[in-house]
């Protein structure tokens, strides 16, 4: 059987082309997104950011009035996080959103943006853009990995910034 070069070049370019299509369609390629929070699907920027010194990176809990139990267990968390950023920590803020007159925190203190889900995590980057979302889990195991994966995230974009 002798195959023509015309029906060898056509077949030579449909066959990858085909697999390409098919693989983007039943999702066959993995899904490429190496951080563990949740990218916002609409911009969400913070009104009074430019309030004191905001420094490269900010890890923002969202705690409004309505907030109870949750957001106590998301403040106490606050501090290990912090602790645990190690030589990082005069790269990285720590902001409450808060409109309460005062809470037991020593961290800066923001006005709560209605965007934000509350007693949730946010990474916000220098500009006041917040950019990742680290929701709240009731198991303290899960919110656990979820601040490690928080860390990990944001030490991911300290070494990228200063590589930069």
């Amino acid at each position: 059987m002798k195959i023509n070069p015309l029906s060898l070049f056509v077949l030579c370019c449909f066959v990858p082309l085909a697999l390409a299509y098919a693989a983007l369609k039943l999702e066959w390629l993995p899904s490429g997104s190496s951080n563990h929070g949740e990218l916002l699907s609409e911009e969400v920027k913070l009104a009074d950011w430019q309030q004191g010194e905001p420094k490269q990176w900010t890890i923002a809990l969202n705690y409004p009035k309505e907030c109870n139990e949750v957001c106590e267990n998301q403040l106490a968390s606050l501090d290990n996080l912090y602790v645990a950023l190690g030589k990082n920590q005069q790269k990285v803020d720590v902001a409450v959103l808060t409109n309460q007159q005062q809470i037991p925190a020593n961290w800066r203190q923001l006005v709560v943006s209605p965007a934000l889900k509350a007693g949730d995590l946010y990474l916000v980057d220098h500009m006041g853009l917040v950019v990742l979302h680290y929701p709240y889990k009731a198991e303290p195991e899960q919110n656990r990995l979820i601040q490690k994966g928080l860390l990990k995230d944001l030490k991911k974009l300290l070494n990228y910034a200063r590589s930069s």
